[in-house]
């Protein structure tokens, strides 16, 4: 009888472990609720630029599977701009965008940044592919104003 004991009080801890360990990922999401505390690898991106060139500075982005970022993306130009992605956005887990003092939580698909604006906006991609980034608004992906956003597996890099 105290063997059986003994090893039920050795088991259910391990027990409880796996079980809030599979709730987090569920509450999260895959490899968010992994990297959701660690420290997030900043890359900066402009929209445009202050001459009003139509480009993303910039264009070619490269990102893993698992890291946790903190995108930074500012708008330089006199005119509004779409930083649009949304094959990338489902990709991944996002856990914040911050824009003054707004925080948007969620899914996100594109966003628009006025002249001199400022977004942070921190995921954890979870899937591995190439996706295409452009500007929505019409006349400036077709001038330039498009990019590539690559996500690499963790064990490939």
């Amino acid at each position: 009888m105290m063997v059986q004991q003994l090893r039920q009080a050795l088991v259910l801890p391990k027990i409880l472990t796996v079980l809030i360990a599979i709730v987090a990922v569920l509450t999260l999401g895959g490899y968010g609720a992994i990297a959701a505390s660690a420290p997030a690898e900043t890359v900066t991106v402009h929209l445009g630029t202050a001459a009003g060139d139509l480009r993303f500075e910039p264009s070619q982005m490269q990102f893993t599977v698992g890291q946790r970022y903190k995108l930074v993306l500012d708008n330089p130009s006199p005119e509004k701009h779409y930083f649009t992605a949304k094959d990338f956005a489902d990709a991944l887990w996002t856990q914040k965008v911050q824009a003054g003092a707004v925080e948007v939580k969620g899914a996100i698909h594109e966003l628009e940044l006025k002249p001199g604006g400022l977004a942070e906006w921190v995921f954890v991609p979870e899937r591995p592919g190439l996706y295409e980034l452009h500007c929505a608004i019409a006349g400036h992906a077709e001038a330039g104003m498009v990019g590539q956003l690559r996500v690499a597996a963790a064990d490939s890099v």
